[in-house]
Formats: structure tokens, sequence, C-alpha cells
């Protein structure tokens, strides 16, 4: 029993040791990202590519808006922000009232900077940009709610097949009666109301920020917020968008290939690949964290584990 507990201490002792090593590193870059653009740096990275499905919160929710109080904490709000994304979305709720706080602290510049994948509710998020950074590599997603885990956009179109259907034949009631009973009362209705919140809620903060000095910008904004929610279009709710769709849809983004210097490319790649094996090989299923290494870290083995650079 004693040796057991020895060995459970010393590879406990060993973790320890080696998330520490990913957090000098992962560091020691976002300094240095900081130092080459002259702009506050905030990582909002989740772990669900590489942790087990079962983990909760590892997309965006409430209490994420802790990290991101803990990150702008002491920040010089005036350098702006550029915040680099990686999540799978998440509640719509949080993601609105997230932005809302960023946008208070950070009103005039927020670049959102996305490595690889920035889906869902994260995507909104970066719709709520000034500017989006992409490499050739990197996708946006759609954008089309999912309520109860069930895609909107998918359940309406189900209803209204539904009465097409029995309203030509009524024999037809007893095909869709067991379909239709799987849905709760005024869940159509949830429904349409997650639709117009998704779709007005990013309308609104495009023309209010990314479309501000452009000609039309309602009419592009509509023009975004029509192809994000293309559920027919897009075909699945975990569809990547490239760089390129992205363009020609009418978001403004530019290649972080070509933004700056090969430098900045490094960097930001360098980064992101330092908090990805943080995810991946550490306990931590969710990191936000700034230039000065304040950080808000989400493990599943532990609550959150608020750590600061000494």
């Amino acid at each position: 029993m004693l040796q057991a507990q020895q060995h459970m201490a010393a590879a406990q002792m060993l973790q320890a040791a080696a998330s520490q090593a990913f957090d000098v590193v992962r560091r020691k870059y976002l300094t240095q990202l900081h130092v080459k653009t002259g702009r506050n740096i905030i990582a909002y990275y989740s772990g669900w590519l590489s942790k087990p499905e079962n983990i909760l919160n590892l997309g965006i929710v409430d209490e994420d808006k802790n990290g991101f109080m803990m990150a702008v904490h002491g920040m010089d709000r005036t350098k702006n922000l550029d915040l680099l994304l990686h999540t799978p979305g998440g509640s719509l709720a949080a993601t609105e009232s997230i932005v809302d706080y960023l946008r208070q602290m950070f009103p005039t510049d927020i670049r959102v900077i996305v490595p690889q994948l920035s889906m869902s509710a994260g995507t909104m998020i970066a719709c709520c940009a000034n500017k989006v950074l992409m490499a050739r590599h990197s996708s946006l997603g759609p954008i089309d709610p999912q309520i109860r885990g069930v895609p909107a956009y998918g359940v309406i179109q189900e209803f209204r097949r539904a009465y097409r259907e029995i309203k030509k034949d009524p024999q037809k009631a007893e095909v869709w009666r067991p379909i239709l009973a799987k849905y709760n009362p005024t869940f159509l209705s949830e429904c349409e109301n997650g639709i117009r919140w998704a779709s007005s809620f990013v309308e609104g903060q495009l023309k209010e920020h990314m479309f501000k000095d452009v000609p039309r910008a309602g009419d592009r904004a509509r023009k975004v917020v029509k192809r994000l929610t293309d559920y027919t279009g897009n075909k699945a709710h975990n569809r990547h968008i490239n760089f390129e769709e992205c363009k020609k849809m009418g978001l403004d983004v530019d290649l972080i290939e070509t933004v700056v210097d090969a430098e900045f490319q490094d960097l930001v790649l360098t980064v992101h690949h330092c908090l990805m094996h943080s995810l991946m090989n550490t306990n931590a299923f969710k990191i936000i964290e700034n230039q000065s290494g304040a950080a808000f870290i989400k493990q599943n083995v532990a609550s959150a584990v608020p750590q600061q650079r000494t």
C-alpha cells in the first residue's frame, strides 16, 4: 500500500513538472508575439480535439468570462487586442456576454486570429472582430444554432415537410406522428427564436465593427449571415469554411502568412502549437491566457486553476 502511494506521489510530481515546463515555453512565445505586434494578446483554447467528449464545458460557457476578466486585468487597453481562438463553439448566451465584455474593454480594435479552427459560436466571435486573420489551413464554421443538440433549421425544415406531406395526403400523419412526437411543446418556437437571435447578433456586430466604414454595410452583413446560416448549402454544422470561402462571402479576412512578415507567422503558429501540446499532454482542457502569463486553466482532475507568472 505504501509503495503504491509513493508511486502515485511520484507520478503526480512528474505531471506537475511537465505542466510547468509547458507553461514556461508557451508563455515565452506569447510574450514574444506581444513584443512583435505591440498589441495585447489573449489565447482562448479548448482541447476538444484531444480530450474525451464527456468532459463538461469544452465549449464556450459563462464561466469563461472569469478567465477573460483575469486576462484583461492590468492590460494597457490602448494597445488593443489580438484574440487567438481555437474552439468548437458553445453557448450563444455566453458568447454574446463575452463579446459584450471584450468590446467594452477594447471598443475600437479587436483582431481575431484563427490558427486552426474556430467553429460555430467561435465563428460568431470572429465576426465580432474588426478583422480576422487565418492561415491557409484555418477554418471557420456555420453559425446555424443547435438547440438541445439538434439543428434548429433542420427542425423547422422537418416541420414544414411534415405539414406539406400531411396536407397533401392526410394518411401521412401516422408516418410523421412518431417523428414529431420526439419534440417537446414550444420546441419549434425555441428553434425559431434561436435562429433570429444568432442571426441578429452576428449581423449587428458585423455592421457595428467589421463593416462600420463599408458602404451598404447592412447588405454585406446580411450576405455573410445568410451564407453562414445556410443549413442546406453547408450540409452539416461541422463543415469547415476555409480562408477563400470566408473572403468570398465578404468577411474582412487576411492571411497570417502575408499580413506582417514571416516572423509573425512563425510566432502565431508556435504559440498555437505550444497551446495544443499543453492541451494534449497535460490535464488541462481549456486555457485562457495573456501575454503576461495570467491564465485561467481548466483541468479534468481539478477545478479552475488561476495562474500568475512570478
